[in-house]
């Protein structure tokens, strides 16, 4: 059965949390904990500087009280999922090239795996915190790799999201990081591919960076074969849904940095899983509150749209 990230606590220490000193506790023996990874954008830039009280949770639109609250402090794991398709040799190399500069946003004690698709998902290195391995599987492993053949993008991040849901669940933020020029053929249902997701507690951002050839490719399909337009699928409404970024830049360099730094340093928040059929699908909203709101009206919170209630 799979293991989700909803995780079990004693109810002692989630209600210590959020109960007033004269509130008398009635306890069960665990609750469960829902996870939202959350980052806030106003006009295009990256707000910080946000505490506890600055966030509020819905879940079904029902408020829910924030029993855990983190900024950036969390051990990550991250997936480095490459584009090995025929358009992408040139971007990749220019990425790989910025992988130890990009690294250094990590921290000691985070882990990353290295894999790569073009119409099939491979796995390149498995999860290590030796950052320098990672850099020389970047450098070498992955860019001696023939790039060639499609774009199968839903495919490649839903093996992603089930590579999480096969590994031992521990107190890690994950998160796919995708580097790729978004030019895919429609595979899966964006539907299955998100609760995935959902149920393995993980984000998937993008680091989406064109290409000559993939733009090429688009326009001939455009204009000789128009009633193919319906297959065309990316990853952007997945990592919407997961609460995920998207970055799109001509300089794969400094975006690849830019993309790490992002992941690694967004807010965590946990509140009590309401009661829920198992195996069911919960809404999830998370918004700013209070001060925060009124400072910034035009600002949105990036964060999960859902979740799997857990079945064990």
């Amino acid at each position: 059965m799979r293991d989700t990230r909803a995780r079990t606590l004693n109810l002692a220490l989630a209600f210590a949390a959020i109960a007033s000193p004269q509130t008398t506790p009635t306890f069960r023996a665990e609750v469960a904990l829902v996870h939202a990874d959350a980052e806030v954008v106003e006009d295009g830039r990256i707000l910080a500087g946000f505490t506890k009280q600055d966030f509020r949770i819905l879940d079904e639109g029902k408020p829910q009280p924030i029993v855990q609250f983190s900024a950036g402090e969390q051990a990550l794991d991250l997936i480095l999922l490459f584009d090995i398709s025929g358009s992408m040799h040139f971007v990749t190399s220019k990425v790989a090239a910025a992988s130890r500069q990009a690294l250094q946003e990590l921290r000691p004690g985070d882990r990353v795996c290295v894999m790569a698709f073009n119409t099939k998902t491979r796995e390149i290195a498995p999860f290590t915190d030796d950052l320098e391995a990672v850099r020389e599987t970047i450098e070498t492993a992955v860019m001696g790799l023939r790039f060639r053949g499609g774009t199968f993008i839903q495919t490649a991040v839903q093996d992603a999201a089930r590579r999480f849901l096969a590994e031992k669940r521990g107190e890690r933020r994950r998160a796919v990081l995708i580097i790729t020029d978004d030019k895919g053929v429609r595979t899966r249902s964006e539907h299955t591919v998100v609760r995935d997701f959902w149920e393995a507690d993980a984000l998937l951002s993008g680091l989406v960076i064109g290409s000559k050839a993939a733009t090429a490719r688009q326009k001939i399909g455009l204009i000789t074969a128009p009633y193919l337009i319906p297959l065309v699928a990316g990853m952007k409404g997945i990592a919407e849904k997961t609460g995920g970024d998207t970055i799109s830049a001509s300089d794969p360099a400094a975006a690849f940095q830019e993309s790490m730094h992002r992941i690694r340093s967004r807010y965590s928040l946990y509140y009590a899983q309401p009661e829920g059929k198992p195996g069911s699908v919960r809404s999830v909203r998370v918004e700013l509150a209070g001060d925060a709101a009124r400072q910034h009206p035009r600002a949105r919170v990036r964060a999960r749209t859902g979740y799997v209630v857990p079945k064990n």
